[in-house]
């Protein structure tokens, strides 16, 4: 077969669906001699590269920048035009960023990472919003095959779109071996220079956006804050869109010195920024899958985390889990787990056990496995 994998959300570190890309194209590599792979993303500047291993895939670049490439698929939609000139000609096309352009010529594989513009509607840009609620049920249409990152979000594509069950497939995503717990001294120490940690914190990672619920952390913190042995709190990650009052809130407590940002972390020291946390916690609203608390599991970190969505299938047993919305409930389990070593010592070896279901070579057989069944069927009209 001849794969076409849109590596676009991982050449532009767009987060989540960005490491999503990058890991699970690395892992396909690794496993398939047999199939010959090309990359397509877009690239305003043209210069624009993937992280290695993938700058050595053959990769057809679009030079146009996110708004103006989607807009190109709107109106391929609307005219009933297709986009195969745009791409290698080949046997299956793999969606991974929301966005799959009309294609005659090759098969099409969508990942749906969530649904969160229908259920949230107020964390999403109004443009985005209305793209999505436009385009995304004509992609899961079209698509010859749906992955759902979580069966979270597999129910929710058949409930809400009402796409048939048979179309869809969970795989769920893995963790890189680099998330692992570390002793090099040398590497921790580097990375709490880079980025001015306390010396005891309590870590979130994830994107400054209403959804990741970061003020509900805050006043969980709050009630801790008031004993100096406490430790600080980290938020580790860019500013995402509506952060404003995530800092506004910090202020308005007289947290500044307690409550320290990061801004965006390299995806290189993420596995030892995680490492050197005390605990960490991830109070999202809604997740898709939710690879760090996954992470900081595999790192051997406790975990508190949100019960939201999918994230009870990613964390299992492997941490404490609480009500998104529930302050106090947050603050207990935080106190419980900052007081007790044996709490602790029993996460870390339930988080450990439990990051071990995941992996991306266990993805990459699963999604190859999608390839092979799509492109058996009959030739499109």
């Amino acid at each position: 077969m001849r794969l076409t994998f849109d590596l676009s959300p991982a050449v532009h570190h767009h987060a989540g669906l960005g490491r999503y890309a990058h890991e699970l194209l690395s892992a396909l590599l690794a496993i398939d001699s047999a199939n010959e792979y090309y990359a397509f993303y877009y690239a305003p500047r043209g210069d624009e590269r993937a992280d290695p291993p993938l700058d050595r895939l053959p990769a057809r670049k679009l030079r146009l920048s996110a708004k103006p490439w989607r807009m190109s698929v709107l109106l391929a939609y609307w005219s009933g035009a297709t986009m195969d000139r745009w791409l290698p000609r080949g046997d299956v096309f793999h969606a991974t960023d929301h966005l799959l352009p009309p294609l005659r010529q090759s098969r099409a594989v969508f990942t749906v990472h969530d649904l969160i513009f229908c259920f949230f509607p107020e964390y999403h840009l109004p443009l985005n919003r209305w793209y999505l609620s436009l385009l995304l049920p004509r992609f899961l249409r079209r698509a010859d095959a749906i992955i759902a990152v979580s069966e979270n979000t597999r129910r929710d594509v058949i409930r809400v779109m009402g796409i048939p069950p048979e179309k869809t497939r969970v795989i769920y995503e893995g963790v890189s071996p680099a998330f692992r717990p570390l002793r090099d001294v040398a590497e921790l120490a580097r990375v709490r220079e880079k980025y001015h940690l306390p010396a005891r914190f309590i870590l979130f990672l994830g994107t400054l956006e209403p959804r990741k619920n970061l003020l509900t952390l805050i006043e969980a913190y709050r009630a801790l804050a008031n004993d100096p042995d406490a430790p600080a709190l980290v938020l580790a990650g860019r500013k995402g869109w509506l952060y404003q009052p995530v800092f506004q809130r910090v202020r308005e407590l007289g947290l500044e010195a307690r409550v320290h940002f990061t801004e965006w972390v390299d995806g290189a020291d993420m596995p030892a920024l995680i490492n050197a946390a005390e605990i960490f916690v991830y109070p999202s609203l809604y997740e898709g899958f939710g690879l760090p608390p996954l992470e900081a599991m595999a790192c051997g970190v406790p975990v508190i985390c949100s019960n939201a969505a999918s994230l009870p299938e990613v964390v299992g047993d492997g941490g404490i889990l609480f009500d998104p919305r529930d302050v106090a409930a947050l603050t207990l389990a935080l106190r419980r787990a900052l007081a007790d070593e044996t709490v602790r010592a029993d996460l870390r070896e339930r988080g450990l056990r439990q990051a071990q279901k995941f992996s991306w070579e266990r993805a990459a057989r699963a999604t190859l496995q999608v390839y092979e069944s799509v492109n058996t069927k009959v030739e499109k009209p």
